[in-house]
Order: C-alpha cells, then sequence, then structure tokens
C-alpha cells in the first residue's frame, strides 16, 4: 500500500530527466563534434555523423548484385558428342554386361567417343578400374569413395576383364585401380593376375597398368612390373610443393618417382611414364622438376 509524502518532501526530490532532453544533449554533442573534425578526416565517415546528427533518413546504400553461384557453361570445343561407332557401341554393351567399371564413363571424359570408337588411326583404347570402387586412401582432387576397409576384391574379376577386352577387340587396354592398403600385398598380387589374364587370352594387345606406389614396396612394385605389361604408369599427381595438400599423407613426390625408378631398374626396355595434374596453385618453373628428377 502506497503511503503519501508530505509536500515538504516532495518539492526537495530531484527532477526526473526526460528522454527528450538526453536524446537532444547527445544530438548538441554530436554537432559540436562535427564542428571541431579535422579537414583531414574521412569524409564519408563525417557524413554518416551529420546525418545522424540532423535527424534525417540516410541514403540506403545500394549493395552489389550477388554473383550467381551457377557454374558457367562448358566451351563449344569441351562439349563433344560420343561418336556411334560399331566400336563404341561394342565397348558399352559389354561395359553394361560385364558389370566392369571404366574411368572413361566414371569421369565422364569427353574424349571417351574417340578413344572407344578407334579416333583417327583406328586404334580403340578403354581404362578399366580393377579392385572394387572404394579406395583406401583420401586424396583432395579426387571423388572416389574411401574406406579403411573396403569389400573384398573380385577374385573371378582377372578372367572377367580378359574376356571382356577380348570380345571388345580392343588394341590397347589400360587397368588403373583404387589402393588397396588393406591387402597383405596391397593389391599387386591381383594387379599382375589381371595383366596375365589379358596377355593369354590377347597376346598380341598392349597393356598399360596405372599403379598405386604400393607404399614404395619393391616386392609389390617387381609383381607388376614383371608380369608381362607394356607400359608401367605411376602418377606424380602435382609439383612437389603441393604434395601434401592433393595427395593422402601416405603418398609423396619421391615415393612415387621411386617407383618408376625401380621399374627401369628391372627392365630398362619398358615404358614408363607419370602425369599431374595443372591449376592447383604451381608454378611453370615447378612443372619441368618431374621431368628433370624422372631422367636421374
Amino acid at each position: 500500500m502506497l503511503h503519501s509524502l508530505p509536500l515538504s518532501r516532495l518539492s526537495r526530490l530531484a527532477p526526473i530527466p526526460t528522454i527528450t532532453r538526453s536524446f537532444s544533449s547527445r544530438l548538441d554533442s554530436l554537432r559540436e563534434q562535427l564542428k571541431s573534425e579535422d579537414s583531414t578526416s574521412d569524409s564519408s565517415s563525417v557524413e554518416v555523423l551529420q546525418t545522424f546528427a540532423s535527424g534525417e533518413a540516410p541514403t540506403p546504400v545500394r549493395r552489389k548484385a550477388r554473383k550467381s553461384n551457377r557454374a558457367l557453361p562448358k566451351p563449344s570445343w569441351l562439349r563433344v558428342q560420343p561418336a556411334e561407332s560399331s566400336n563404341f557401341n561394342k565397348l558399352r554393351t559389354t561395359v553394361r554386361k560385364s558389370g566392369l567399371a571404366t574411368v572413361c564413363e566414371e569421369a565422364r571424359c569427353p574424349n571417351i567417343g574417340e578413344c572407344w570408337g578407334g579416333g583417327d588411326d583406328g586404334t580403340a583404347t578403354a581404362t578399366i578400374m580393377i579392385m572394387g570402387d572404394t579406395c583406401t586412401r583420401g586424396c583432395s582432387f579426387c571423388s572416389v569413395k574411401t574406406s579403411r576397409a573396403p569389400p573384398p576384391v573380385d577374385l573371378d574379376e582377372p578372367q572377367k576383364v580378359a574376356d571382356a577386352v577380348k570380345e571388345w577387340g580392343l588394341d590397347y587396354v589400360v587397368l588403373t585401380s583404387v589402393d588397396r592398403d588393406d591387402m597383405p600385398d596391397q593389391g599387386s598380387g591381383h594387379f599382375r593376375k589381371v595383366v596375365q589374364a589379358i596377355k593369354r587370352e590377347s597376346p598380341d594387345m598392349l597393356v598399360e597398368a596405372l599403379t598405386p606406389d604400393f607404399q614404395g614396396n619393391t616386392d609389390f612394385i617387381d609383381k607388376v612390373a614383371t608380369s608381362g605389361l607394356d607400359v608401367y604408369a605411376h602418377n606424380v599427381e602435382t609439383v612437389e610443393r603441393l604434395q601434401r595438400r592433393m595427395r593422402d599423407h601416405r603418398a609423396n613426390y619421391w615415393q612415387s618417382l621411386g617407383v618408376l625408378e625401380r621399374v627401369k631398374e628391372l627392365n630398362k626396355g619398358i615404358v614408363t611414364k607419370t602425369s599431374l595434374m595443372l591449376g592447383v596453385g604451381e608454378c611453370r618453373r615447378a612443372c619441368s622438376e618431374p621431368r628433370r628428377e624422372g631422367g636421374r
């Protein structure tokens, strides 16, 4: 319950400040501040303060239109329609029937029509990925599925691949694979069996093996290098400076070059090759490093 106060006590109470008086005082203070601003002050900041002090509504700021996230259209030279040749159709039908995976289709390569169809020289080629579709490594540039324990390899795959490429009538086949660090021999024995099965069914066919690094184990490298293949390929992927950024921590530049060096020690007549990506931060001079180091 409220009690009334004597009039004498009410007269001694301090006056209650008003919001209007406080706001006016603040505006007066800002006006004084603006008058004393140095001529070298940022003009845009002064203008904002003047607008606020005057009580006027600020001019709306026009924001730049956001860039669209839509991808740019592919250039005309990259929009290539597959050639519907007899070789192309035969390859596509056999791939579907055998359940094999090809890098050509998985990567949507624009050159698939030329490679499968035979191109200008009439030599039909295809790249088959063996040992499954799940890798034990996780390189930043690659979209292949990863797992520490991928499904076991198909033990019938060597004969399936040999039968398929024979039916295709290929002149040149490229075998590649995921990394299989989970296997005792990292898949080198399976790779060897696939090459030997192809050579048994099609002795005149040229076989290129694009292999993992097998963690630099020379016994595993030797298994593939002595399998009867014609070209041994292993990619360094990028220049030395960018290895850790682009590749799994178990891979490295010198280990990859060591794989190719080991193959040459076994057979100087065998063709070895490597590849690297461009456009990931390398400089032009660094692009020559793999060629110089590989020719040691």
